[in-house]
């Protein structure tokens, strides 16, 4: 038996075998298809910027015009840089124009011009991923210069007003009160775009749209935040809904530090189609690996539609799947935020001490990874003065258990948009409870076989029962099944369906050539 809850070394191995199992088909079925998203990231990666009068990027455009001559599944990579040979163009996005336009038509070389169009596209796919290269080693070089928060978890604030210009000085105001990473969360609806929008942007319902443009402007102004404080701010925005792989690669390029990029929310929340969210999640986090952006996934989620306490092992074994699909992909431990969250009803008896079974259990899991841990939202009632002491029971949970990183919760959630005043009581809550408790997870240690020791066993032993029953028939028939957040998403059903393509024997896709050789 190992570490505080004193879980037997053989049944997490197990865990960690199952999930495997589980998961191993859904890699094999990502290796062997493409989508629009994928090949448009890759052309992103080669250069193609700008989008045409109606605000449709030139990437959408080009792919699009490939597609409807020699279809998805060779990939575009070829089909584009042989145009760009036969027509003596040097420039990839004043190809997209002239597709658009109609005066070039696509084709699939073979022979030698197939070798030519490889080679030449493998060329300018690397000089983007040189560019991610070089904004990673600018991360090191200012997290070195700047220095890392002097304690954990990382406090995690969401600033999104809709426009990116009123978004920088309140994210900027949210450092100097104390944030360590600032969170832009999307306007309603963007994850169902199967475009990026181009440039800055001052309208967003509820969020700001993500934007390459949108991304520059914040990344420097949390530079100047980070200079002023003497501490790395970082920077969050989302990986997910159907241009998944081409967010990674913007975030990439503009240095963003961590990303939403969940394996499963998409499709139990935006019914988005399975397959082409397993697709684009493996390109995404292979991204991610390189770029050295820290994921953030969200199980949390599960927890708003099913039961926090009947359904707990569901989080668990999304956690493994998680774990198991971006270690596949090249991240490394640091890079899992993990999420849980803090959602049992507080009418239930012991919550407090099933929250903490629970948020041990996913730290001792997993121990090299930072976590996300998120507050209560579910059953925030209005009450404000009752809210305000439910996130400081959320922020205690969170240090005694060790947690990475840590959401904080707003005592009007469910009420309003949180006003600036808002966020600052609840940052004031986040500063005590972490201050007053200190280092108190180094002396907190549950009984040996009392309540939170069993608990925590009882929900492994419930995510090892469900992963064994996931392999048994496969994980796209559990998700068909209402098996996660109890949201039934048949794999033949869904949005971006028909932006899913088998691998024909010729595909090529130079992007991936280069993320998955050794290092």
């Amino acid at each position: 038996m190992t570490g505080k809850l004193g879980l037997d070394p053989a049944l997490v191995a197990r865990a960690r075998e199952l999930a495997r199992r589980a998961g191993q088909p859904v890699v094999d079925l990502a290796r062997s298809h493409t989508t629009v998203s994928v090949e448009r990231a890759v052309l992103r990666l080669a250069g193609v910027t700008g989008a045409d009068p109606d605000g449709i990027p030139w990437v959408n455009r080009l792919v699009d015009a490939v597609v409807a001559d020699v279809g998805l599944g060779h990939g575009v990579a070829a089909p584009v840089f042989d145009a760009l040979a036969r027509e003596g163009i040097a420039d990839v996005t004043l190809l997209a124009q002239k597709a658009a336009a109609g005066s070039v038509r696509f084709a699939q070389p073979s022979g030698k011009a197939a070798t030519a169009a490889r080679r030449a596209s493998r060329k300018a796919v690397a000089a983007g991923i040189r560019s991610i290269d070089r904004r990673r080693a600018e991360r090191d070089r200012l997290v070195k210069r700047f220095g890392d928060p002097e304690r954990r978890p990382w406090i995690y604030l969401i600033v999104a007003t809709g426009d990116i210009y009123e978004d920088i000085p309140q994210a900027q105001a949210a450092a100097r009160a104390g944030a360590d990473v600032i969170a832009v969360i999307r306007s309603t609806g963007q994850s169902l775009l199967d475009y990026v929008p181009e440039g800055a942007t001052r309208e967003g319902f509820a969020g700001t749209y993500a934007t390459q443009e949108n991304f520059r402007l914040m990344r420097a102004a949390l530079d100047e935040s980070s200079r002023e404080l003497g501490r790395y701010v970082r920077l969050t925005n989302y990986a997910s809904g159907l241009c998944m792989p081409e967010m990674a690669t913007l975030a990439g390029l503009e240095r963003l530090d961590m990303m939403l990029n969940d394996s499963m929310y998409g499709i139990l929340f935006r019914d988005i189609n399975p397959i082409r969210t397993f697709v684009d999640q493996r390109f995404s986090r292979q991204v991610h690996a390189r770029a050295g952006i820290i994921i953030n996934t969200g199980e949390d989620n599960y927890l708003t539609t099913a039961d926090a306490v009947d359904e707990a092992h569901t989080v668990t074994v999304s956690q493994l799947l998680n774990e198991f699909f971006a270690h596949e992909a090249g991240l490394a431990d640091w890079q899992l935020g993990l999420g849980h969250a803090f959602e049992i009803n507080p009418d239930v008896p012991e919550s407090f001490r099933l929250e903490l079974a629970h948020a041990l259990l996913a730290r001792e899991l997993f121990p090299d990874a930072p976590l996300k841990w998120m507050p209560p939202t579910k059953h925030m009632t209005g009450d404000v003065f009752r809210g305000n002491l439910l996130d400081g029971f959320f922020n205690l949970v969170g240090t005694m258990t060790g947690q990475g990183i840590l959401l904080v919760g707003m005592m009007t959630e469910a009420v309003v948009t949180p006003w600036l005043s808002d966020r600052d009581i609840a940052l004031q809550n986040v500063r005590y409870v972490l201050g007053a408790a200190g280092g108190l997870h180094e002396d907190f240690v549950p009984a040996p076989g009392g309540f939170i020791q069993e608990r925590a066993h009882r929900v492994l032993g419930e995510a090892v029962d469900l992963l064994e029953r996931i392999g048994d028939q496969s994980l796209l028939t559990a998700i068909a099944e209402g098996t996660f957040g109890i949201m039934k998403r048949p794999a033949d059903r869904g949005k971006g369906l028909d932006g899913v393509a088998r691998h024909e024997a010729d595909y090529y896709n130079p992007a991936t050539e280069i993320l998955e050789q050794p290092s």
